[in-house]
C-alpha cells in the first residue's frame, strides 16, 4: 500500500459488515441514536445521552469477567496469602484498557468480527488454531460459570437440578428473542446486580491501609511454594484479561452498531467497567483475608460455596447471603457473554447469521451454538464425578497461558492500516502492547521453570525477570522496525480530519489487498505456537500434579 499520508474514505454503507442487522439504528439499555443523526453534541446533556445509549459493551465484558472462575481466583488468592497478590491487579489495568481498547476500536472501524478477521488477514491455519483455541477454551469457561451458580445454590439450600435448569433457561431466553435492547437491559440488570459485593466488604471492613499498601507495593507470600503462587498469579491474570473478552467486545461493539465517531464514549464506557472489575477483585480477596486470617481455613482454601460459608462462621448469615447471591449474579453474565463471544465467532467464520437483533428462527446456526454450550455445561455440571475443582483452576490459568497469543494477532491486526485506516496504532500503544505480551510469556516462562525446577531460588527468578526485561525491550525495537517496514503510522493519522476519521470504515473484505506478512512476524507468531505448546504442557503436568497431591494428601 502507498505510504501517502492521504487516505480514501470509505462510506459507511459501503463498509464490510457481514451481517445486515449490523447496521442502523442503536437502541441500548438506556437510549438510542438514529443512524442518521451526525449532530454534534455540544451541550454537556447531549454528550451524557449519548454516554448512556452507548454505555454496555465495556461494561458487560469487564463485570462479565468478573465470573465464577474470578470469585474463585480471587478469593482463593485472599484464603490462602491474605492481601500480598493485591498488586497484581493494578499492574492489570493497562493490560485490561489496552486490550479492550483496540478490540473495541477493531469493530467500530471493520464491523467484522475478530475471528473472521483472524481468518482473513493471516490465513485459514493461524485462523483456525485462535477459533479452536477460543471454543475449546470458551466451553470449558461455560461449565466453571454453571459450577459457580451450583456452588451458590448449595449455600442457599436451593435444589441444584432445578436451579441450574431455571438458570439455563433464563441465560438461552434473554438472547433469543430477536430484541438487542432486552438482552443488554438484562446484562445491566446483572451489572448492578455485581454490586452486591459492596456491602459484603463493609460488614467484613478489611483494614483499608495494609490494602493500600499491598495494592501499591507488590511482593509475594512468605514461606510459599513458588510454583503455586505463580500458578496462582496467572490464574489472576488468565481470569482478569480473558481471549473470550477480545472476541465478544468486537463483536458486541458491532452488533450495537457502535461507529467510529462512537469511540471516545465506547472508551468511557470500557473504563466505567475496568474499575468495578478491579473494585470487585480488590474486595474479594480483602474480604476473604480478613474472614481467614489467623483462622484453620487460612490456606485451605477449597471453593467459593465454602468462602460463604466460612463468611457466615465468622461474620454472620448475611454476608454469607450476598456473597453466593453475587456469585450467582457473575456466574449468569459470565455465561451469557462467553457463549455469545462463541456464537458470534463461529457466526463470523462460517458465514452465519449472527445478531442479537434476529430471531431465533431467523439465526438458527447462531443461537444453536449458543443455547448448546449452555446446555452442554449446565448437564456437565450435574454428572456425578466430572472434577469441577480442578477443572476451574485449570481453565483460568489456560487463559493466562494462550492470552499472549490473542494479543499478538491483536496487535498485528491494529497496525494494518488496510484494516483500520486512519485507526491504526500509535507508536505508544504499539509499545506498551508489545511489553504486555513480553511480560505475559515472561510469567508463563517463570511457571514453567518453577514446574521442571520446583526448588528455584529467588535469585534465579531475578535472572529470568532480568532476561524478560531485556526481551520486553527487544519486543519493542522489534514493534519498531515493523512499523518503519509499512510507514509510519502516525503520520496517517495526523492527515486526516476529525471528520473524515469519525466516517472511515473499513472496505469490504473482498476489496482488501492481501495482508503484508513480514519474515519477522511469521517467526514471532511460529515462535509463539511454540511455546504454547510447551507452556500448555507443563500446565497439564502441574494441575496433575496437584490433584495426584490432594487425592494422596502430600
Amino acid at each position: 500500500m502507498s505510504s501517502n499520508p492521504t487516505l480514501s474514505i470509505v462510506p459507511a454503507e459501503r463498509g464490510a459488515a457481514l451481517d445486515a442487522e449490523h447496521v442502523g439504528d442503536i437502541h441500548g439499555a438506556f437510549g438510542s441514536i438514529s443512524a442518521n443523526d451526525h449532530a454534534p453534541r455540544h451541550t454537556l446533556w447531549s454528550k451524557v445521552k449519548t454516554l448512556l445509549a452507548i454505555m454496555g459493551p465495556g461494561l458487560i465484558v469487564m463485570v462479565g469477567d468478573n465470573d465464577a472462575g474470578a470469585f474463585g481466583t480471587y478469593t482463593q488468592a485472599g484464603q490462602n496469602y491474605g492481601t500480598t497478590l493485591l498488586w497484581t491487579l493494578l499492574m492489570l489495568v493497562p493490560v485490561l484498557y489496552i486490550n479492550q481498547e483496540m478490540v473495541l476500536r477493531l469493530g467500530a472501524v471493520t464491523g467484522v468480527g475478530h475471528a473472521r478477521l483472524i481468518f482473513e488477514r493471516f490465513g485459514k491455519f493461524w485462523g483456525a488454531f485462535s477459533v479452536i483455541d477460543l471454543f475449546i477454551l470458551n466451553a470449558l469457561t461455560i461449565v466453571t460459570e454453571f459450577i459457580g451458580i451450583s456452588l451458590g445454590l448449595d449455600y442457599l439450600g436451593v435444589s441444584k437440578m432445578w436451579g441450574l435448569a431455571a438458570a439455563a433457561i433464563i441465560i438461552m431466553a434473554v438472547a433469543t428473542t430477536g430484541n438487542f435492547r432486552r438482552f443488554e437491559r438484562f446484562a445491566m440488570l446483572l451489572v448492578l446486580g455485581s454490586l452486591f459485593i459492596v456491602p459484603v466488604v463493609i460488614m467484613i471492613h478489611p483494614p483499608m491501609g495494609q490494602i493500600a499498601h499491598n495494592f501499591l507495593i507488590p511482593g509475594l507470600p512468605v514461606g510459599s511454594k513458588l510454583s503455586e503462587v505463580m500458578l496462582l498469579i496467572i490464574a489472576i491474570v488468565g481470569t482478569t484479561v480473558a481471549p473470550w473478552q477480545l472476541f465478544f467486545q468486537q463483536s458486541y461493539v458491532i452488533d450495537k452498531r457502535i461507529t467510529p465517531r462512537f469511540i471516545k464514549y465506547e472508551r468511557i464506557d470500557l473504563w466505567l467497567g475496568i474499575i468495578i472489575v478491579v473494585v470487585g477483585a480488590v474486595a474479594m480477596m480483602a474480604f476473604c483475608a480478613q474472614t481467614f486470617g489467623g483462622k484453620p481455613e487460612f490456606g485451605n482454601f477449597v471453593d467459593a460455596g465454602a468462602v460463604a460459608s466460612g463468611i457466615e462462621k465468622y461474620y454472620g448469615r448475611l454476608p454469607g447471603i450476598l456473597f453466593a447471591v453475587a456469585l450467582i449474579d457473575a456466574s449468569i453474565i459470565g455465561a451469557s457473554a462467553v457463549s455469545l463471544s462463541t456464537a458470534y465467532a463461529l457466526g463470523d467464520v462460517l458465514a452465519l447469521k449472527h445478531s442479537l437483533h434476529r430471531k431465533a428462527s431467523d439465526a438458527k446456526g447462531f443461537y444453536a451454538v449458543y443455547c448448546g454450550l449452555i446446555a452442554v455445561a449446565a448437564a456437565l455440571v450435574l454428572t456425578p464425578g466430572v472434577p469441577l475443582g480442578l477443572l476451574t483452576n485449570l481453565v483460568q490459568t489456560l487463559a493466562g497461558v494462550l492470552l499472549p497469543s490473542a494479543t499478538v494477532f491483536l496487535l498485528l491486526l491494529c497496525n494494518d492500516k488496510d484494516v483500520l485506516g486512519p485507526w491504526v496504532n500509535s507508536r505508544l500503544v504499539n509499545y506498551l502492547a508489545g511489553a504486555v505480551v513480553a511480560v505475559l510469556v515472561m510469567m508463563s516462562i517463570i511457571l514453567t521453570a518453577s514446574v521442571l525446577f520446583p526448588n528455584i531460588t529467588e535469585v534465579q527468578i531475578l535472572w529470568i525477570l532480568a532476561i524478560g526485561v531485556l526481551a520486553t525491550v527487544l519486543s519493542a525495537v522489534g514493534v519498531k522496525w515493523v512499523e518503519r517496514g509499512r510507514g509510519t503510522n502516525n503520520v496517517a493519522n495526523v492527515a486526516i480530519s476529525k471528520t473524515l476519521r469519525d466516517t472511515w470504515r473499513m472496505p469490504p473484505i473482498s476489496e482488501l489487498p492481501p495482508a503484508k506478512i513480514s519474515l519477522l512476524n511469521r517467526l514471532w507468531m511460529i515462535v509463539l505456537r511454540g511455546y504454547l505448546v510447551v507452556a500448555a504442557g507443563m500446565l497439564i503436568f502441574k494441575m496433575v500434579q496437584l490433584a495426584i497431591g490432594r487425592t494422596t494428601g502430600v
